[in-house]
């Protein structure tokens, strides 16, 4: 049979296809531990010697996308405080669920040695902060990576939005990231905004902070203020609080920005904090210390612009590599401590945690790079005034705490890092965009490719939900 020319055209694409599907592997498991059954939240599941990787969802599921020339490499599934499991990228099965056992060294045969090795929990951070400069990157890179953010109130999911971002540092960590870190947003995968929020605050708010026009929510009108600029002021005020600038070269980026001014490990660290050593677990075979962090005489604050963000004591543990000092993981949380932010945290958010943060890192060539990201807040959306009679219905649900505030979480994953001098330069030649809450077109080609963060179900259900009601909004 003759072949056209056509048909041979077709037959190309069709192989061309089908080799670009078959390009990757896909793995996908559940985490769990060996004694107990119960899911493993955030552990660790990478190729080896490369950037390539993910973490488990709160179900203790994972799936990554694996390039086929990595097949023969060694897929490394970890989580501290207990062993690894690995085995090559071909060899990984599916159907059956990873299971770990725990792992934890002696503390007291750790403390027993040479005399100039640190040995409380104070000392030990001390000599993290300073080998900062010899565990970071010595050179300018990228990382790409997966961006989630999400609000809720009790009851749903108001707005979800999933990006594609890419992180430039030029590594100069001693004078912070406020000058040496930039953001862009890449790609869009989801885009729903079905927040119900008080457009008149947010727009008084911005007058006071950029026109120094001071001005009560209910002395403004609606139909006198144009769409537009309510829009703005509405972004204004999520960039300040969840803008992705705000997250990376604000104090909360603790371990990068340590060497900035007042910051919150910085020089007078053990004003705000106290560091007290737990005991020592194993890291994929390596012994690291799990240090508690505990409050110091001085409260926290953020000095925020525009938000009263002072008055915290801190809590939460951090995890210090044994041999180099290195800081695998934070996990980070500022808890009302003074009446003033009491009083304010219980009045606004029904809440005394305010912020509350997970950061870890991945060895890569003998230093450490940002991994994981998890940051929680509440976020005021409803401001509403005191009813001096009758109110309704429309009015009675400003003073419902389920409305007034968002749970705030934001979510990212670093999937990939590049070094290589050209194409950081080349990258830097382009406009640059840090704004997550702009909707852009979808790309299905490029999200195809591209390593995600796996959903909880229970996540997954209210994103469905989201999506459904997003739809017929659309329509109506």
């Amino acid at each position: 049979m003759k072949t056209t020319p056509i048909k041979s055209l077709v037959i190309v694409l069709v192989l061309l296809a089908t080799n670009f599907a078959t390009a990757q592997t896909e793995i996908k498991n559940k985490v769990a531990d060996f004694m107990s059954m119960l899911p493993i939240e955030n552990a660790s599941v990478y190729v080896q010697n490369t950037t390539i990787g993910t973490i488990t969802n709160a179900d203790g599921k994972f799936v990554l996308l694996i390039p086929k020339a990595y097949e023969n490499d060694t897929i490394v599934v970890s989580s501290i405080g207990y062993k690894s499991f690995k085995t090559t990228v071909a060899e990984f099965d599916n159907d059956f669920d990873v299971l770990l056992e725990e792992d934890i060294a002696s503390l007291d045969e750790i403390l027993i040695v040479a005399d100039n090795r640190p040995k409380t929990g104070n000392d030990i951070m001390l000599r993290a902060l300073k080998r900062l400069q010899r565990n970071s990157p010595e050179e300018p890179y990228l990382q790409k990576g997966f961006l989630r953010h999400k609000e809720r109130n009790k009851r749903q999911f108001k707005w979800l939005v999933e990006s594609a971002i890419t992180l430039y540092d030029d590594s100069s960590y001693v004078s912070g990231g406020q000058d040496n870190l930039k953001i862009n947003v890449d790609q869009v995968r989801k885009s729903y905004d079905l927040r119900d929020v008080d457009s008149l605050f947010s727009y008084a708010t911005y007058l006071k902070y950029n026109a120094n026009v001071n001005l009560k929510p209910k002395n403004l009108r609606r139909d006198t203020i144009k769409k537009a600029s309510l829009i703005k002021s509405i972004k204004w005020n999520d960039t300040r609080v969840n803008g992705l600038e705000s997250l990376f070269k604000g104090k909360l980026n603790l371990v990068r920005n340590s060497k900035s001014p007042k910051a919150l490990f910085g020089e007078d660290v053990l004003s705000t904090h106290q560091f007290k050593l737990d005991t020592v677990l194993v890291d994929n075979e390596r012994k690291i210390y799990k240090i508690k962090i505990e409050k110091g005489e001085e409260f926290v604050g953020l000095n925020t612009k525009g938000i009263y963000n002072e008055g915290y004591i801190p809590e939460g543990w951090v995890y210090v590599y044994w041999d180099n000092f290195a800081i695998k993981k934070i996990e980070y949380q500022l808890r009302a401590g003074s009446n003033a932010q009491k009083s304010r945290s219980k009045t606004l958010f029904d809440t005394q945690v305010n912020h509350k943060l997970v950061i870890s890192y991945m060895e890569y060539q003998d230093k450490m790079y940002p991994n994981y990201i998890y940051y929680e807040t509440p976020k005021l959306v409803n401001v509403g005034y005191k009813p001096s009679g009758k109110i309704n219905k429309e009015e009675e649900a400003l003073f419902n705490k389920e409305e007034r505030f968002y749970y705030t979480i934001q979510e990212i994953l670093f999937t990939e890092i590049i070094q290589d001098p050209e194409k950081i330069e080349s990258a830097l030649q382009q406009d640059w965009d840090p704004d997550i809450f702009s909707v852009k077109p979808y790309n299905k080609a490029f999200w195809d490719d591209y390593n995600t963060l796996l959903e909880s179900e229970e996540d997954e259900k209210l994103i469905q939900d989201l999506t459904k009601r997003s739809s017929l909004f659309k329509k109506e």
